[in-house]
């Protein structure tokens, strides 16, 4: 059996709306332009027509990758977590112990990681160093500048 995958709800809706809208709209737009491209005559000259067979290989293995993902998903809702530690879901608020300053992170699955929108990886070093960690402890992350130390400020599972 595969291994499981764990995401937040949250993270599995963003897949399953993926893979609707590649189903749904990409799949017959790709269809579509394969048969126009064949219209148009040679199709060993035809690079349209190789375009729109390259979009359909891309489109068709994205499927796959989604319906896979989505089959092994542990879906894992943060508001229903009741835990005093760092785990799955949780959004950690620290102070990075050197500069003083504030970051926020929530923990997801791979799939769903965005710093931009603050939230990282299951897989992360610093997601590592903080999964069973409490308020108010100290953890060092193995940084690529070095080694950080950041205080654990608050722990949220929402």
């Amino acid at each position: 059996m595969s291994e499981q995958v764990p995401m937040t709800k949250q993270g599995a809706q963003q897949l399953k709306d993926e893979l609707h809208r590649l189903k749904h709209e990409e799949r017959p737009r790709v269809v579509e332009a394969i048969a126009t491209a064949r219209e148009h005559g040679d199709l060993s000259e035809n690079a349209e027509y190789d375009a729109a067979k390259e979009q359909q290989a891309f489109v068709e293995a994205r499927i796959r990758e989604l319906e896979d993902k989505i089959a092994r998903a542990q879906v894992i809702d943060p508001a229903e977590i009741d835990m005093e530690t760092v785990a799955f879901g949780a959004t950690v608020t620290l102070v990075d112990e050197e500069s003083g300053k504030e970051v926020q992170y929530q923990i997801v699955g791979d799939d769903e990681a965005d710093i931009k929108q603050n939230k990282i990886s299951i897989n992360a070093p610093i997601a590592r160093a903080l999964i069973g960690r409490g308020e108010g402890e100290v953890v060092d992350v193995q940084a690529p500048g070095g080694t950080r130390s950041y205080e654990i400020v608050e722990i949220e599972y929402k």
